[in-house]
């Protein structure tokens, strides 16, 4: 005697029905063996046997392994339908098994699910911006797993692609002679993103940008910061020019003062 297990894909296509020995359908580990053997051939055959596991045995430690497997089987997927199917899946597992050793993975698949599908600079990041927040769940909830180190490298990936998105938006607002919109932009990068890795061209344009508006005072900070800091730096060189710059102009103003 076979037994019959059916189940209709979350997709909208057709379901499959697997025939299955009774040795195995009463075997929470036989059944999941044959999920990993059908896992890459045949992902929807496979989530078949993992979905019977959770269902016939769902006190069983398979049952936690099927469980991500399943969510792992649609991540694999990597296209942006079933990312966000495969992020449902992965919170659903830490939802019902929120002490596991491998909630901290699954947390860390979730955030994978964002980051994968994040954009370049230039381009909307509302997807960096979910897999930075995703990531930082990670290292807050579990600071010793290793899943933190790898989140926390990611930390940096993301704030970097942010820093970079706003650099190029401010860069344009510069050219553009939209000096505030531009230091708006610039400022964020100061606050937010402190490790960026051209955070000599910040400086620079945002002491150019009250440069430009003959705010000399106001440029000075950025202009001494980018020289003391930064003094191999091409920028380093043009800051000292405009620092001379604005030397000969405060002496101009003076002399005419004194006339």
């Amino acid at each position: 005697m076979l037994y019959f297990v059916g189940l209709t894909a979350s997709t909208g296509c057709k379901g499959k029905n697997v025939q299955i020995d009774p040795e195995i359908a009463t075997s929470d580990e036989a059944l999941y063996k044959l999920g990993e053997e059908n896992a890459k051939k045949d992902p929807e055959k496979a989530r078949l046997y993992f979905r019977q596991i959770i269902e016939s045995f769902p006190r069983s430690f398979y049952a936690q392994r099927a469980k991500l497997a399943i969510a792992d089987s649609y991540f694999n997927k990597g296209d942006e339908g079933n990312m966000i199917i495969a992020s449902s899946e992965y919170r659903e597992f830490i939802s019902l098994y929120p002490f596991s050793p491998s909630a901290p993975y699954a947390q860390n698949q979730i955030a994978m699910t964002f980051f994968k599908k994040s954009l370049k600079e230039g381009r909307d990041q509302t997807k960096t911006l979910q897999a930075l927040q995703e990531f930082k769940t990670v290292v807050s909830k579990y600071p010793l797993s290793e899943e933190a180190n790898l989140a926390r490298e990611k930390i940096k990936e993301c704030e970097e692609r942010l820093a970079a998105h706003n650099f190029t938006i401010a860069h344009y607002y510069y050219t553009r002679k939209s000096y505030k919109a531009s230091i708006s932009r610039l400022t964020e990068i100061l606050t937010e993103y402190i490790e960026f890795s051209r955070m000599d061209k910040v400086y620079f344009y945002i002491g150019d940008s009250y440069f430009k508006q003959k705010k000399f005072d106001e440029s000075i900070p950025y202009f001494t910061k980018l020289i003391t800091d930064y003094p191999e730096s091409k920028l380093a060189k043009k800051a000292q020019d405009r620092m001379m710059e604005i030397d000969e102009s405060k002496k101009e103003i003076k002399d005419q003062t004194n006339t």
